[in-house]
């Protein structure tokens, strides 16, 4: 396996630019995860490194060689794509091995690859059987298999389980990240689906509009956004945003609305406006403590060991995820506290993240995987 190095890389349309001067470093044997909506570019950016599109603009490295110019097939790679691409008059043991055969590899040891294969994936009882009668989850599989046999330098992974329903798709994103500790490969995967990110990737990193804008492992991009559009398409409900009419100057511990304080970690830099946003997971939102700030309750969620209970404020709705020994009723007025330690604030202009020393990571938007 090997590193996987993106040095200013840049893809243009016409007038379009889908991928904009990205630097990315994927260690070897990392499992990294290109994460974002769709048309953020990541599928762009996972293709270029296949050698499937050609960039615009900068520089791929793979194993230290450049292989920007070099075509797919040049680049000792394999793509695992979202649709099967199965050959349907093949059984299995054909799919596996027609990779192998396609390079002139001998005969013997083709049926021993093939079975070590079968093996690691767990369907050797599959192997001759026809692959236009297998499900969803079994031809998944054949697919990883026809990429793990060729033993390449990376792998490249599109939405990969992105057609399976959502009991396959839990199990599959279980057997991969086991699957990847297993081979030690050096995987890419691309999803739109942050549960399938945070489960299975070593590193992240989360682009919007062709911009990586964030880098790092699970705990880090959930915990410590550099941007308020991190902060929002990570978590499940995302992060509360308050809208604070009030700049945080440097050094500053709280802010002030209407009246209730709201205490923030010590600002490291101050905000380039008039304006912030104040951000806050929903666990770490208290009901119920001392506080200047309160809110009616305007929901309530049960949702086994806890519940998420939605308030109106003077400053905008608020979730908070909380025990459901917590007596909550539609209506309620109850007082509303932050965990300081976990309160972000992010720039009202540049919606960046100020640094503080609980979000050392702010504005971070590269970095090694």
């Amino acid at each position: 396996m090997a590193e996987i190095r993106l040095e200013h890389l840049q893809k243009r349309f016409a007038d379009f630019t889908a991928v904009r001067d990205t630097n990315l470093v994927v260690d070897d044997g990392c499992f990294f995860v290109l994460l974002g909506p769709s048309g953020c570019g990541k599928t762009t950016t996972l293709r270029m490194i296949a050698g499937l599109e050609q960039p615009s603009a900068g520089r791929i490295l793979l194993a230290g060689e450049d292989v920007t110019g070099r075509r797919a097939a040049q680049r000792d790679i394999a793509f695992v794509f979202q649709l099967f691409a199965l050959y349907p008059h093949m059984n299995v043991r054909r799919n596996i091995s027609f990779p192998l055969k396609s390079h002139g590899v001998t005969r013997g040891e083709i049926r021993a690859r093939v079975m070590e294969v079968a093996r690691l994936l767990r369907i050797e009882h599959l192997l001759d059987s026809p692959v236009s009668r297998l499900g969803s989850g079994d031809r998944q599989r054949v697919a990883l298999g026809r990429a793990i046999v060729r033993r390449p330098k990376a792998f490249l992974m599109d939405e990969p389980l992105g057609t399976l329903d959502t009991e396959f798709r839990q199990l599959m994103c279980d057997e991969l990240r086991q699957l990847h500790d297993r081979i030690h490969a050096t995987t890419v995967y691309v999803t739109h689906d942050q549960v399938e990110a945070m489960s299975m990737g070593d590193r992240i990193a989360v682009m919007d509009g062709g911009v990586v804008l964030q880098t790092g492992t699970p705990g880090e991009i959930y915990d410590r956004p550099a941007t308020r559009f991190v902060a929002a398409f990570i978590g499940s409900p995302p992060m509360n945003f308050l809208r604070i009419g009030q700049g945080a100057e440097s050094g500053s511990e709280v802010l002030r609305i209407n009246g209730a304080t709201l205490p923030i970690p010590r600002l490291q830099e101050a905000s380039s406006g008039p304006q912030v946003w104040f951000g806050v997971r929903p666990e770490h939102v208290v009901l119920g403590a001392d506080s200047g700030l309160r809110g009616e309750v305007f929901s309530v969620e049960y949702m086994g060991a806890r519940q998420l209970v939605t308030l109106d404020t003077v400053a905008g709705r608020i979730k908070a995820r909380v025990p459901n020994n917590l007596s909550v009723a539609r209506g309620e007025q109850l007082s509303i506290a932050f965990r300081t330690e976990r309160v972000v604030v992010f720039d009202g202009l540049t919606s960046r993240a100020l640094r503080s020393a609980a979000n050392p990571l702010a504005g971070n938007g590269a970095g090694h995987g």
